[in-house]
Formats: structure tokens, C-alpha cells, sequence
């Protein structure tokens, strides 16, 4: 596989870049540092909120690409290129659908915090891993603050309990189930590969100038934008047909396998 033309590495956090204990290894930030000298752009594009994946990579926060929120925020080198906010009465339609499915925990995602109106111990110590920002209200419909998506989670699974009772919303909204837990509704343009795109027509880059990887159905989008789009060995059967290359686990270094050959 020829990868001399890359100018561009997209990668996803969470079951792709992050292993199974939510961590970046060592040697990615080795490699980070070898792609830079090489003039190849890195982004990083994930469900979590903008703070939390600059958190993750803090020793080269301010020489990355975040796409954050599913593609609803992105922000290169603390510049805005993206944002795709809800409005208001959409997310008060989705919040009151929601009421009617028990069992799950709504989050209004905006650019700098993040609103829940469950304050249980149990489900804010899952959130903390996320969202690094995040304020407990009373009542969600009463945040005037920009809200870029509602991240619904379901401690057992968000597809078999969340999906069902939004589904019918696509089409006029960006419906996906981003991972085991989580399933996101946003404005139809929030997702991965509206972002990316944007990020490069802003470089110029072309399709066969891009690597990018991913393992949920939230990155299908923008691994349908790269030649070089890879599925990692965990990832979701959806994802497995659209990538065209496949690498291993988050947990086996399987972006850092890759990496490695760009080098």
C-alpha cells in the first residue's frame, strides 16, 4: 500500500485512537511528532465534547484539528471552522420524545459545557470520562446556551433502547448511534464527514491524500471521504463494510500500525 501522497490522518478517540482504559499511548505521541515534521496534518474526531479530547491530548493540543460533538464543532488550532448548532425548539421536541423512554440520560452538548438534569453519582462518574465540562440543571429545556447535540446514554444498550424511539427523525436530523451507550441526535449537517470535508477544501486535500479511522457508526461519513479509510478490528459490522482497509484493536495499536508505515 503506497502511502507517499498522505498529507492528512483523521482518526476517531474512543475505540480507535483510546484504548479500552480511555487512554492515548505513548508511542501515538512519538508518531505524532515524526508526521509533523513530515507537514501531515492531524485530526482528531470524536463524539466527546471539544474539552475533553484536547484533555486527551494535551502535549499537542495546539497543533492539532479537533472535530468534536459527531462534527457539529471543529476548531483548528483554537480558530472555528465549524458549528452546527440545534435550535431550540427541535431540541425541546427531541427532550420530550425522550421523556417517554425510560431509562436514559440525556446531554445538551454546547461549545464550551455540556447540561444534564440527572445529578445520580452513577451516571456522573461515566460522564466525567467525556465531558470534562458540564453544569446539572433542573429543567434542559430552560439552557438558552447554542446547543450542538443531545447525546442520549442508556447504561445497557443504546441501539436495542435509544435508536427505536428517534429513528423515525432521520431525515431531519442526523440520528447515530456513536457507541455501545450513546446515540446522538444533532442538526443534519453535524456530523464527522461534513466536518472533514470542510477541514479539506481549507487544505486542499484530496481523497487519496487522507488516511482515516474509525470503529462506530458515527464515522462512517468520514471514512467514506479517504481512499485510505480504515475499519479497526473492533469495529461495528456497519463500519467493516464501508471502510476499504482494515487494522487491529484500539487495544492492539491498530492506528499505530499504520502510522508506523506512513513514517
Amino acid at each position: 500500500m503506497d502511502f507517499s501522497n498522505i498529507k492528512m490522518v483523521v482518526t476517531d478517540m474512543d475505540g480507535t485512537l483510546l484504548n479500552s482504559n480511555h487512554e492515548v499511548s505513548k508511542r501515538f505521541f512519538e508518531l505524532f511528532e515524526l508526521l509533523n515534521k513530515k507537514d501531515i496534518c492531524f485530526v482528531a474526531a470524536s463524539g466527546r465534547q471539544y474539552h475533553s479530547i484536547v484533555n486527551k491530548l494535551q502535549p499537542i493540543k495546539n497543533d492539532i484539528i479537533v472535530i468534536a460533538e459527531n462534527g457539529g464543532f471543529a476548531i483548528d488550532k483554537g480558530k472555528e471552522i465549524v458549528s452546527t448548532p440545534l435550535p431550540i425548539a427541535t431540541r425541546n421536541d427531541v427532550l420530550d420524545i425522550l421523556k417517554n423512554v425510560g431509562d436514559n440520560y440525556p446531554v445538551l452538548c454546547g461549545k464550551h459545557s455540556a447540561f444534564i438534569s440527572d445529578s445520580s453519582p452513577k451516571f456522573e462518574k461515566m460522564l466525567r470520562e467525556y465531558y470534562t465540562r458540564f453544569e446539572v440543571i433542573k429543567d434542559l429545556k430552560s439552557s438558552n446556551e447554542e446547543i450542538l447535540k443531545i447525546a442520549v446514554y442508556h447504561f445497557e444498550d443504546s441501539e436495542k433502547y435509544i435508536y427505536p424511539a428517534v429513528k423515525h427523525l432521520e431525515g431531519q436530523l442526523k440520528v447515530k448511534v456513536s457507541g455501545e451507550n450513546w446515540v446522538d441526535v444533532s442538526n443534519l449537517k453535524a456530523h464527522k464527514g461534513y466536518a472533514l470535508k470542510k477541514v479539506m477544501e481549507k487544505y486542499g486535500v484530496q481523497s487519496h491524500e487522507i488516511i482515516v479511522f474509525g470503529d462506530y457508526n458515527n464515522d462512517i461519513e468520514m471514512l467514506q471521504l479517504s481512499n485510505h479509510s480504515f475499519a479497526m478490528a473492533n469495529a461495528h459490522p456497519n463500519v467493516k463494510k464501508v471502510a476499504k482497509f482494515e487494522t487491529g484493536s484500539n487495544d492492539e495499536g491498530g492506528v499505530e500500525a499504520i502510522l508506523e508505515k506512513i513514517i
